[in-house]
């Protein structure tokens, strides 16, 4: 499966889905520091900056779209403005769906997703001729120190045969694999975790944003699973 990768980050659903058996075919985020995290890991893969200057046709068609737009207006720890925040990118992600139009879209996010703004998110899903279904995934599911719930909603063409079975039904019974949670001590003495991305990521910021690899994993695997089957019928 090729997947592109919106609201990419310091690229951990990217790392994920590549060790589940996917391959990156662009990559899309605003941020320098993370575009040159980005362009360290994935060199030869093309890159896009701001989603909004994106007209959607200059990217190469994909099977999966996957990405994790902005939380800020609809996490708990904000203003909760939702639509009316100027970081509600959700608009522009699905105008890239309807653009390049891919098999799948797997879509991350906070929790507070599902009580502000997550019908507006169905809703146009639904309009664009897919059907969607969503789970909270904990990156301690994966054995990390900390609970960090996600949001994750896949989105399949209906008809597929993939809506007679649930998504969730396809995660193993015991982690893939379980995290070393090593904290790092930086030069200037403040204390991060690792959050499952190898080597030295040397900004909070990033970390905080970014999707835990060995999470995304287990749903890319399960995503993997779940397209056999449904073509099997």
């Amino acid at each position: 499966m090729r997947v592109g990768s919106l609201f990419s980050g310091i690229g951990g659903m990217d790392l994920g889905l590549e060790r589940a058996g996917m391959k990156i075919a662009w990559q899309v985020e605003i941020d320098p520091f993370c575009r040159q995290v980005l362009e360290k890991h994935w060199p030869h893969v093309p890159k896009y900056g701001d989603i909004r200057q994106i007209r959607g046709d200059e990217l190469e068609p994909v099977d999966l779209i996957a990405g994790g737009f902005p939380c800020q207006p609809v996490s708990v720890a904000g203003k909760r403005k939702g639509q009316k925040d100027e970081r509600w990118l959700w608009p522009e992600f699905a105008r890239i769906i309807r653009v390049v139009r891919p098999q799948y879209v797997l879509v991350e996010n906070v929790p507070g997703l599902l009580v502000r703004e997550m019908g507006d998110v169905l809703g146009d899903l639904a309009e664009m001729g897919y059907d969607a279904e969503w789970f909270v995934f904990p990156a301690k599911a994966v054995g990390a120190a900390h609970l960090r719930e996600r949001v994750f909603i896949f989105a399949h063409p209906p008809g597929s045969g993939l809506e007679r079975c649930r998504l969730s039904g396809f995660f193993p019974s015991a982690p893939l694999e379980r995290i070393t949670w090593v904290t790092l001590l930086s030069k200037s003495a403040i204390a991060r975790n690792r959050n499952g991305v190898p080597h030295y990521v040397d900004r909070i910021g990033a970390l905080g944003n970014a999707v835990v690899p060995q999470v995304a994993e287990v749903i890319g695997k399960a995503i993997m699973r779940y397209r056999s089957s449904g073509s099997r019928g």
